[in-house]
């Protein structure tokens, strides 16, 4: 019987492990699409920002393609990627996990400052740290940090060392992104102190009952993240608010919109300062917009 190539039998022992998996072209890119998805002639899987497997026969699609599933992995739709892999990646976030990419040195000693310890992985010229839960990825999240979990994949270079730790909420915030923003004056530093209305807006062109659907509309979405990805709907909730307000003569209440968002925000679980400062970017990055 012919034996499978090293790099597949690698994928076999990991999809057996139950970490999903798919074949790494030259250059750590993964193979094409297939011919019915090429060029996204497919228009997309329809959920390409949430985990789940590609239906397609052929790996497709990147991180979408991989699986556990060792039929799968042998069938004959997928042998002509293997013949030109070059390496095996993983999916971290169908595997219920979330890697933290450090790319450089100046990352490294950052995590070692602010992250918990966990499995570590040495990569090319950084390192890997693995933890315990999904989450939304994203790259650029700091200087050398790019975050892999739901909808990327990440080369497998081996099961590193030291043990795996649960996701930590300093990673989670990560999402939002880490700029040296203070919060603005006048932010009250009691999350009940403050709510929204008619009376801190003297000088908003809006009506109060469109302020409130729009700000409770924002609430809700904040709160319907109890899992992961608040902060980052914190910050996309203050920056969208925000800019309804930038051509009013003003004051319009916004440090007390501020303060719902952020008792939004800590509510489902992210740490006070990081929801603070999700909705301090977010009133930046709408003044810088306007401007």
């Amino acid at each position: 019987m012919t034996q499978p190539a090293p790099v597949r039998r690698v994928a076999l022992a990991l999809a057996t492990a139950r970490l999903p998996v798919l074949p790494l072209r030259e250059g750590k890119v993964p193979v094409g699409n297939c011919p019915a998805c090429t060029g996204n002639a497919c228009g997309g899987r329809p959920n390409m920002k949430t985990a789940g497997p590609c239906t397609c026969p052929a790996p497709c699609h990147a991180w979408a393609a991989a699986t556990t599933d060792p039929r799968v992995i042998t069938s004959p739709a997928w042998a002509p990627a293997w013949r030109e892999a070059a390496a095996v990646a993983y999916h971290p976030g169908g595997a219920g996990l979330t890697v933290v990419d450090l790319d450089n040195a100046d990352a490294i000693a950052w995590a070692r400052q602010n992250l918990p310890a966990t499995r570590t992985v040495p990569t090319t010229r950084g390192q890997h740290w693995i933890y315990r839960g999904a989450m939304p990825s994203a790259n650029g999240v700091r200087p050398g940090i790019d975050i892999k979990s739901l909808s990327q994949y990440a080369r497998w270079l081996g099961p590193g060392t030291g043990r795996m730790t649960a996701l930590p909420p300093a990673v989670r915030a990560l999402v939002v992104k880490e700029d040296a923003t203070p919060a603005r004056r006048g932010v009250a530093s009691s999350l009940s102190r403050a709510t929204w209305d008619r009376t801190v807006a003297t000088g908003c062109r809006h009506t109060e009952r469109y302020v409130r659907a729009g700000l409770e509309r924002g609430l809700d979405l904040i709160r319907s993240h109890t899992e992961s990805g608040a902060g980052s709907q914190a910050f996309g909730v203050a920056r969208f608010l925000a800019a309804q307000h930038t051509a009013c003569p003003g004051p319009c209440g916004l440090d007390a919109i501020g303060e719902e968002i952020t008792a939004a925000a800590v509510q489902v679980g992210v740490p006070e300062p990081y929801a603070r400062r999700a909705v301090a970017n977010g009133y930046r990055t709408a003044r810088e917009h306007a401007a």
